[in-house]
This record gives C-alpha cells, structure tokens and sequence, in this order.
C-alpha cells in the first residue's frame, strides 16, 4: 500500500487518500488546503490542492463558532 506523509504538516495519504493528522479521519484535500498549506505549505508540501481556492477556511469555522457560542458577556 502506497503511504505518503507531508514533510510540511505530517498530513498523510494512503492509497491516494487524505486522512487528517491527530485524528486518522477521512480528509479533504481542498479543505487542508484552505486550513493549511495555502498560508503555511511551501515547495516541499505534498498537498495536490495547494493554491486552489476553496475548501474550509479558518475565517468561515470562526463565523460557524460565533453563530452558535453564546458570548460571554451576553446577559440576555
């Protein structure tokens, strides 16, 4: 089985497919880039999708986090 691992983050595919670091879970390609590579990958990342626009960023899980966190000064 063919098992490549980014020398840049430590993201891993296996077979061809991206599973996410930490957790061994079934990745997406686009999304590690959105995350990662595009603002922290360099020549050495392996990540097919560096420079693609797209995928998960962190500016949309931060809004996805203020909609449903209640602020903490918030007595209403």
């Amino acid at each position: 089985m063919d098992t490549k691992e980014c020398p840049k983050c430590g993201a891993t595919w296996i077979a061809g497919q991206h599973y996410w670091t930490g957790t061994g879970k079934l990745g997406n390609e686009l999304d590690l880039a959105g995350l990662v590579c595009n603002k922290f990958g360099d020549e050495t990342c392996i990540n097919p999708c560096i420079g693609m626009e797209g995928g998960v960023t962190w500016e949309e899980r931060r809004s996805i986090l203020q909609k449903v966190m209640p602020k903490e000064n918030d007595t209403t």
